[in-house]
């Protein structure tokens, strides 16, 4: 109620404003209050900053346009039908926010494009007062919402990054647990499932939120670098917590139980770092410090130390790639937590430096690692200029005088949904508002405001239909009905027209146009564009693949960890996707995701050490997965289509086999004299990674233990 208040309180002064600068249709300001509203003062500042560049962007494109084509409408729909569709596409690339200010760019030239065809020579003008008209609602709404009880992103933006850690210190907690007789031989339980994919939803929905925090009214804008360098290390440490999981797994499927020694080892340090990231008022938990993590990572390493005469290579292997991984999980998760108090002295007002750790992984911008979809935003586009195309070809053939609006709200429809899979049901919903809306849009249009002779008697007729309907636009369950509603029923009825000379026949022309361009983007988005939850989804699968099958040949340091935050946020989108399908899409799977994300982070690690292994096992390796990827079925699992390729399998053995003598534990056995010294690291990363194909592609596959032929170990 407090937020619908406030709303009420903007869309009145930016009518007060726009009617004393003798604004033609100062609707539009009243209406562009409600368009960037949100209960968060930073969000409603940024909408503004984009609905504003938006409008200047499509207004330049109307005027550049318009004068030149109107005498040929056929090219100018298809002129206005490309810009729209551009636009549409690049927003869609875009899944920040910022997407908002192309496709405003998009359809606004549609808005203020069409109803000028009939008066070309007043476009200047139109356009012009269309600006001053929505940037007056824009710092209208900008200025109430910050001014007055201002709602920060703090507390929302703080508690999400919190429940991020909280679920990832959850999953640590509960790796040393036992599978349930029940789940014995599966990758995990169900719940376990649900949590890893609502860790990589938390992340995606994170990255996305963030994109606010430089508009924010609180100290918070301080620390928008922090926040982006957490959000990127919380991704970096999800391969190495899930190759963490596996190889704890392995160890206790090949031996009945965990090693005690393993048990002890994991177990203190996985508690002390979930403890760390426990949130808790004021600190983000018990602090981790530097020597607190050379500690851990000391006992990590002792995984592998000593002699292990019962052990044989396999055990291990296992043990020094769980040695590895725990060791990189523990610097990631060390990043996180020192991140996370740079982030409360921020908010605090003392923003300082970020550590070593955020410089040299400097979190790269969201759209370098958010899932893009190039293929179904060009079909997006291409439903756009086509519904567009229609509507115009219809006005044009009929000359019906009030068929401007059938273009107008086609290009409307068709980019309001387009990020969806089925954009028809959403669109079917906001026509169906919009058709509730109409008695009530003719009540305003045609009875209250021809009797309006003030502001005070306008916000009288007003309140009661606006403060109910945006009390419900603060409620995302509500919120598309109530925008349907308000926005497209009573406030787009009233700005499109002239509430001092509006007749019975204009309104009755303008409202059919606009059922008329809904309905025409619902058919043509279901006959081009619509796909099903379940293809979606194994699109998006066959994405991770087959950039999986270009890692060995692209793969260094940099891009590991931007492949790794793709590959989470795909997860995040997957999840509900699966959900959606009925819970099980044949192909896909989110676990088998992580398993991707796993085999991105070991190629990354076998490509940079490729040369440690005997004559070109590294590169013949290397290939065999790239062609693995490539050539991956559709309908199969990563493990099954790895069972097609039993000469990998035998490859990766045969490395595992080089690599395992020579490398003891640095105390029972030195590096020789002038060795580099970062030689003994080196063979234990790639022996990890190595581990990790071995798991990820051929879990069920028995070690053997064949010693390598002679001129082979010489070669």
């Amino acid at each position: 109620m407090l937020f619908s208040a406030k709303c009420f309180a903007a869309a009145m002064l930016a009518m007060a404003v726009a009617s004393w600068a003798g604004l033609p249709r100062p609707f539009w300001a009243l209406m562009t209050t409600y368009i960037v509203a949100n209960p968060l003062a930073g969000a409603v500042r940024s909408k503004a900053a984009f609905r504003l560049g938006g409008t200047l962007l499509g207004c330049a494109a109307t005027l550049l346009m318009v004068p030149a084509m109107v005498d040929a409408p056929e090219l100018l729909t298809l002129a206005l039908a490309a810009w729209v569709a551009s636009c549409l596409f690049v927003s869609l690339l875009d899944r920040t926010p910022r997407s908002y200010l192309f496709m405003l760019a998009g359809y606004s030239a549609a808005l203020i494009g069409f109803p000028a065809v009939s008066v070309p020579t007043g476009i200047f003008e139109t356009a012009s007062a269309r600006v001053q008209e929505i940037g007056i609602g824009i710092v209208c709404a900008g200025l109430v919402h910050s001014l007055v009880w201002p709602v920060g992103m703090g507390p929302t933006l703080i508690g999400m990054v919190d429940r991020t850690l909280d679920d990832a210190g959850a999953w640590l907690r509960a790796m040393l647990q036992p599978p349930a007789p029940s789940d014995a031989g599966r990758p995990a339980a169900p719940a376990q499932q649900a949590a890893r994919r609502k860790l990589a939803g938390d992340i995606s929905q994170l990255r996305v939120m963030a994109t606010h925090v430089p508009f924010d009214t609180s100290h918070l804008r301080w620390t928008a670098e922090a926040i982006r360098a957490l959000q990127h290390e919380v991704a970096a440490l999800t391969p190495f917590a899930s190759a963490v999981d596996d190889r704890l797994r392995a160890l206790r499927d090949a031996e009945g139980r965990l090693p005690e020694d393993v048990e002890r080892t994991v177990g203190r340090v996985l508690a002390r770092l979930a403890d760390s990231g426990r949130a808790a008022p004021g600190r983000p938990g018990l602090p981790l410090a530097a020597a607190d993590a050379a500690e851990l990572r000391t006992a990590a390493r002792a995984l592998t130390d000593g002699a292990l005469p019962a052990a044989d290579g396999w055990t291990l292997a296992l043990r020094t790639g769980l040695a590895v991984r725990l060791e990189e999980l523990i610097d990631a998760w060390a990043a996180c937590v020192q991140l996370r108090e740079h982030i409360d002295a921020g908010l605090a007002g003392r923003p300082r430096p970020l550590p070593a750790p955020g410089r040299r992984t400097a979190a790269p911008a969201a759209h370098d690692v958010l899932h893009r979809d190039v293929g179904m935003a060009a079909w997006s586009a291409v439903a756009a200029a086509l519904a567009i195309c229609l509507c115009s070809a219809f006005w044009i053939f009929t000359g019906w005088s009030g068929g401007a609006a059938m273009p107008m709200m086609a290009a409307v429809f068709s980019s309001f949904f387009a990020g969806m899979d089925d954009p028809v049901p959403a669109i079917y919903s906001f026509l169906k508002a919009l058709l509730l809306s109409l008695p009530l849009g003719a009540l305003y249009v045609l009875v209250l405001m021809p009797l309006v002779v003030d502001l005070p008697t306008l916000a009288v007729v007003c309140a009661p239909v606006f403060l109910v309907l945006g009390a419900y636009m603060a409620r995302p369950a509500t919120l598309l009905m109530a925008m349907g509603l308000l926005l497209s029923g009573v406030l787009g009825t009233l700005s499109l027209h002239d509430t001092g000379q509006a007749d019975f026949a204009s309104f009755v022309n303008s409202s059919i146009g606009q059922v008329l361009g809904g309905a025409t983007a619902a058919v043509v988005t279901a006959l081009v564009r619509s796909v099903s939850a379940e293809w979606s989804a194994r699109r998006i699968q066959r994405r991770t693949w087959r950039e999986l099958g270009r890692l060995p040949r692209e793969a260094d340091a940099a891009q590991a960890r931007l492949h790794a935050a793709r590959v989470l946020d795909r997860i995040g989108l997957l999840a509900p996707r699966i959900a959606q399908a009925g819970g099980t899409v044949a192909g896909v799977n989110a676990d088998d995701a992580l398993v991707d994300l796993r085999i991105g982070t070991d190629l990354h690690a076998l490509r940079r050490h490729a040369a440690l292994l005997p004559a070109r096992l590294g590169p013949d390796i290397l290939a065999q997965v790239a062609r693995l990827f490539r050539e991956h079925p559709a309908q199969s699992t990563t493990e099954q289509a790895a069972q097609a390729q039993p000469l990998l399998a035998e490859r990766i053995d045969e490395a595992l086999r080089a690599l395992l003598p020579p490398a003891p534990a640095p105390q029972a056995a030195p590096a020789p004299q002038g060795a580099a010294t970062g030689t003994f690291d080196e063979r234990r990363r790639v022996l990890a990674a190595l581990v990790g194909l071995r798991r990820n592609l051929f879990p069920s596959r028995p070690w053997t233990a064949a010693p390598i032929p002679e001129q082979e170990a010489l070669a």
